[in-house]
């Protein structure tokens, strides 16, 4: 019988997990992953059989008991990511309810310890308050979108779950960027860029490559800390700075009109009318384009300090994104193939 100490991965199959897999299995650890009936194994093919898989849902108990059983510490990494109004009952389930759900079945089985995902999008942001670090308060903000909402509430449950016993880490990343599906998430950027986008938001926020956010994980997983939050974030940038950086590797010009105060208001609800039309989903909301418009500078300090982590430059990871994309974008995804080295 195996002995090793199992490692309990939640959205083993999403692009952080994706990474997040790939160096555990390459460091020897015995890993289970919990994945949906239809979750698609792109991203995971190269490592897919050195994982054991359980089929399952975060909003099923009972299989989500028989998956963490004998388990010795969690990545919660599942999460529904959407600015569409319509998917916010669903993806309140997922973030929130589904949070809770892994917290108590680690408290039930005496999980040794849980790291969860959260976002930069659950630290208090208010207008006028620039720069943002792990003490940022929440407050019921403009700002704050049913993403936000969603993540801060996750992010409360692993916090009740500390007050309740549970040896908790929790990591806020800034915009993830990495080789994925070009369809979702920041790496449709990369696809929205190569189509030639003439117009940049005026707002700055921070970048941070996936390979980061894995290792830091694993760092911080194995180190002594607990009870902390980190942000991840490799540099603050603005949008024209990032997306003309993205065009400069996609052989692009780099868009080149601001788009602010009133056309903000015109964009997304024209890609409100273009959705309800073709039955598709924005790839522009409200929610989206006000945010940004805003200027955020995430402080990185805590985590240097703490695991005396150094972050990849932004220009390093969008060389290395944009590659995979002209390699792999007629086919429709990435392959999770960034060096990780």
């Amino acid at each position: 019988m195996n002995n090793q100490s199992i490692t309990f991965v939640t959205g083993g199959t999403g692009l952080v997990g994706a990474y997040l897999l790939r160096y555990l299995v390459r460091a020897g650890v015995r890993v289970r992953a919990l994945k949906r009936a239809n979750s698609p194994m792109n991203l995971v093919a190269d490592v897919a059989d050195k994982v054991e898989w359980v089929e399952g849902d975060i909003l099923d108990v009972a299989t989500l008991e028989e998956a963490m059983r004998g388990v010795t510490e969690v990545y919660h990494s599942a999460a529904m990511i959407s600015f569409d109004p319509r998917d916010r009952e669903r993806m309140f389930a997922v973030n929130i309810e589904g949070t809770a759900n892994v917290v108590n079945m680690c408290l039930l089985l005496n999980v040794r310890r849980l790291l969860y995902v959260s976002s930069i999008a659950a630290l208090g942001r208010e207008t006028g308050v620039e720069e943002v670090d792990e003490s940022a308060k929440w407050s019921n903000s403009s700002l704050n979108s049913n993403y936000a909402i969603s993540k801060f509430r996750g992010e409360s449950e692993v916090w009740r779950g500390r007050a309740e016993g549970l040896n908790v880490l929790v990591v806020n990343p800034s915009t993830i960027l990495g080789s994925g599906y070009w369809d979702k998430g920041s790496a449709a950027l990369f696809k929205t860029v190569g189509k030639g986008m003439r117009y940049y938001p005026a707002g700055t926020t921070g970048f941070v490559d996936v390979r980061d956010v894995a290792k830091a994980m694993i760092e911080l997983m194995n180190s002594d800390i607990e009870g902390e939050r980190f942000i991840l974030n490799s540099e603050n940038m603005s949008w024209r700075d990032f997306m003309g950086l993205v065009a400069e590797q996609l052989g692009k010009a780099a868009p080149a009109k601001l788009v602010s105060g009133w056309s903000l208001e015109v964009f997304w609800r024209l890609e409100w009318l273009r959705s309800q039309l073709s039955g598709g989903t924005p790839l522009l909301t409200r929610e989206t384009i006000r945010n940004t418009a805003h200027t955020f500078y995430y402080n990185n300090a805590k985590v240097r300090e703490a695991i005396a982590y150094e972050f990849l430059p932004v220009a390093a990871s969008v060389h290395e994104t944009a590659a995979q994309f002209l390699e792999t974008y007629p086919k429709g995804i990435g392959h999770a193939s960034l060096p990780i080295e």
